[in-house]
């Protein structure tokens, strides 16, 4: 599908025509969230035509049973799935008795759609002419508050065009909902009660199995040309349903307007017997406040988020919508506020990953959190793990491992593993390195140790307790080798000694070794409780020492190039280019067995180790390994362009970094991978992010301290972004002939610009 009909904005994401060939990818590409919820751009009037229903909850989540024809020792019994949740934003519309539906009017014309990125709202115009007739104008504005992340708002406007017209609102609350994606078809909801109280309506709802509780609610209030009415509703219930109903005779030119506020109250927040009474209080403060207001709090609260997140760039309003399409995305989805939630490859746009946490959140979205927020964001990320470690124990025991080792999971909801593809619940276990890699990337950035004493030394005990398992003495090779995995990529299974896994691995046990020691000198105390809470013996210290020390990589010596796995070479070793374009991409065209015989590569696999670990090699190193696998990577996983963008960056290769910056920021936009429809690529996004940053700004911390190297496209005027480095703000704003750095609050920083230290103070414009 070709989701060319969105317009290049820099602050908005526009479609002007309304095509029902992209409802689907519109809903998904439209769609709004806070942080504690977020749905799909559906139409909140009836609509016939092929759509895509989705709202859902942060954190509500079904075990759906596992299906597979297979079973194997290990598997996962389910998968834990975000649920579609009850709907609270559907209001149907009649005009002198025709409903209004865009899929059987005569004409839609004039339609336009805008989903304002600066500040948070989504706003649907047209004009329509039904069935009998009667032709209306509709604007619709919509959003969901931040300010109060248990509400959303809408107010639904139409005029009569074609003379006076009897208009009915009916504003419903619907649980009869499922989701697209459902093994079994499950009923998922177990709802306990629907209710009217005055002018508000609440379904009271469970989850089976987990029994999460949630309370859905909406209040309506009517307006004729701004004044309100009191209307009285005729209520329609039944046993998932309530719908409210208010007529009235409204003057031709005349605007009849509903302004709906409603959404979820859940017993993560409140007890499961009071969640009425919460929606009612959120209620009564979206009537008092109103709709204009809250509307003004929704931009104020978005000024606050951009002010520290926005990246500007100038020259190429197409480069620039997409990467603030990401961050806007990101912040949609996560609030960084519970350590409890995380973030889904799908965030909340779609059904597909199962709305699950993967490795994506460690690898490619802590720095962004980071960097844009406070620390205390990406503390937080890191506690959700920290949280799950005991899960992450037993996942290990219900594969053989023993005695504390530590294997997080590839997809979880609350930290039992619930993927149930063999090649990866069983082998993708290079997951647990990025873990370990997030909390080594946390304090060298924070300069935060306290979180390794208080929680981050016990995960990366368990995890060097699982790397030190899960390798295998060779005799034959007199080193100690990984069997049997799949690595980033997953056009590869069940291969040994991927590069990757294994690099990971030995840095994973030398990083802990080497906390373990600076933390047994600087808090002793702090070292011996850790000691006695995991009962670590020397002897495991000293054979992570030895597998560290005598870990086996596979290589070429007439390349001078690690291999991915063992055998790779046994390969047909052909270029991406070679293949016929009509056979891309290949996971659609090609049988898995002709996958896993061929030279591709889906996603960065030695080349992650290169991002991660760039400072472990030389210039020359990197370009060798990036000059061999990049041609042969397909590019098939969202996580791989941004990667391929930082190491070209990093080697100097600026047009192809901006063509690879390109492809990720507008993944979604241009629909690259043709599955728009079925959600966003939320976690990718991140690396969108990344590729400005980390590749054209060229931002890491060496020994601490801050340090860039900008480079700009040739086609930039300029680009900016702010870094917040430990409390402190740097904006950093690149031209073709000069970068200037500017230093916010009140104390001074030193940093590294091209390798030379450069001293800021705050307020005073630095240029180079």
């Amino acid at each position: 599908m070709n989701t060319s009909f969105i317009l290049p904005n820099p602050w908005s994401i526009l479609e002007e025509r309304f095509d029902e060939n992209q409802v689907k990818a519109a809903e998904s590409l439209f769609s709004l969230g806070n942080g504690a919820m977020g749905q799909r751009a559906n139409f909140e009037e009836q609509y016939t035509g092929e759509s895509f229903q989705g709202s859902y909850i942060a954190g509500v989540y079904y075990p759906d049973k596992t299906r597979v024809g297979w079973w194997k020792n290990g598997y996962p019994a389910y998968f834990a799935k975000v649920l579609n949740a009850p709907n609270w934003i559907g209001i149907d519309v009649l005009v002198d008795g025709v409903q209004l539906d865009l899929y059987t009017c005569l004409r839609v014309e004039d339609f336009r759609r805008e989903l304002n990125m600066q500040e948070g709202w989504l706003r649907r115009e047209f004009t329509a002419t039904l069935a009998n007739q009667a032709k209306v104008a509709v604007c619709v504005t919509r959003f969901l508050s931040l300010d109060l992340d248990e509400l959303g708002a809408i107010s639904y406007e139409i005029v009569p065009l074609h003379g006076d017209a009897t208009i009915r609102f009916i504003p419903y609350l619907d649980a009869g909902i499922k989701n697209e994606d459902s093994n079994w078809d499950d009923e998922f909801w177990k709802v306990n009660s629907v209710a009217q109280e005055g002018d508000s309506a609440f379904i009271d709802a469970h989850t089976h199995k987990t029994a999460f509780h949630t309370c859905t609610y909406m209040r309506s209030q009517c307006f004729l040309n701004e004044r309100k009415l009191s209307l009285q509703p005729e209520v329609v219930q039944s046993e998932q349903k309530i719908s409210f109903a208010y007529e009235q005779q409204v003057p031709k030119g005349q605007a009849f307007v509903i302004e709906k506020f409603g959404g979820y109250t859940v017993d993560r927040n409140h007890p499961a017997n009071e969640l009425k009474e919460a929606a009612k209080v959120n209620l009564d403060k979206a009537v008092a406040i109103g709709f204009t207001a809250l509307l003004t709090l929704q931009k104020k609260a978005w000024s606050a988020i951009w002010k520290t997140a926005d990246i500007t760039i100038t020259g190429d309003v197409k480069a620039q919508q997409g990467i603030r399409y990401t961050i806007f995305q990101l912040n949609q989805t996560y609030a960084g506020n519970d350590p409890r939630l995380n973030i889904g490859p799908k965030g909340f746009t779609g059904e597909k990953y199962g709305g699950s946490t993967y490795w994506d959140t460690e690898a490619f979205c802590l720095p962004f959190y980071m960097a844009t927020k406070s620390q205390d964001v990406a503390r937080n990320l890191l506690t959700y793990r920290y949280q799950h470690l005991k899960k992450a124990i037993e996942n290990a025991e219900k594969l053989g491992f023993n005695n504390g080792a530590a294997l997080y999971p590839m997809v979880t909801m609350n930290g039992e593993e619930c993927h149930n593809e063999w090649e990866i619940t069983f082998e993708e276990i290079h997951r647990n390195g990025a873990i370990a890699f997030a909390i080594y990337n946390y304090v060298r950035y924070t300069g935060d140790r306290s979180y390794l004493q208080e929680k981050g030394m016990e995960v990366l005990i368990g995890i060097a307790r699982f790397w030190n398992q899960r390798a295998t003495f060779s005799t034959a090779k007199d080193r100690y080798v990984i069997l049997g995995v799949t690595g980033p990529n997953e056009y590869e299974n069940n291969v040994n000694n991927n590069w990757y896994t294994n690099y990971l691995a030995q840095w994973c046990l030398g990083y802990t070794l080497t906390q373990l020691a600076e933390l047994k000198t600087e808090n002793p105390s702090a070292y011996n409780q850790i000691i006695t809470k995991t009962q670590l013996q020397p002897e495991e210290c000293e054979a992570w020492d030895q597998v560290k020390t005598h870990m086996y990589f596979p290589y070429d010596p007439s390349r001078d190039i690690y291999l991915q796995q063992d055998g790779f070479l046994d390969k047909e070793i052909e270029a991406v280019s070679a293949l016929n374009p009509s056979e891309r991409p290949i996971n659609q065209h090609w049988s898995w067995d002709r996958i896993l015989r061929s030279p591709y590569i889906k996603q960065a696999d030695v080349l992650q180790g290169l991002y991660f670990f760039e400072d472990h090699f030389d210039a020359d190193f990197i370009a060798r390994h990036f000059d061999f696998y990049e041609p042969l990577t397909v590019h098939e996983s969202s996580l791989s362009p941004c990667v391929h963008a930082i190491i070209a960056a990093k080697l100097n290769r600026i047009d192809q970094a901006y063509a690879f910056y390109l492809q990720t920021a507008r993944l979604d936009l241009d629909d690259y991978n043709k599955e728009v429809e079925e959600g966003l690529h939320i976690t990718s996004m991140a690396g969108t992010w990344l590729s400005i940053v980390e590749g054209f700004g060229g931002m890491r911390i060496i020994a601490g301290e801050l340090s860039f190297t900008p480079q700009i496209p040739s086609n930039w005027e300029s680009y900016s972004f702010k870094i917040n480095f430990r409390n402190r703000v740097v904006t950093v704003i690149v031209h073709q002939n000069e970068t200037q750095f500017e230093l916010e609050g009140e104390q001074g920083l030193t940093i590294l610009v091209h390798g030379k230290r450069v001293a800021l103070s705050p307020k005073n414009l630095v240029k180079l």
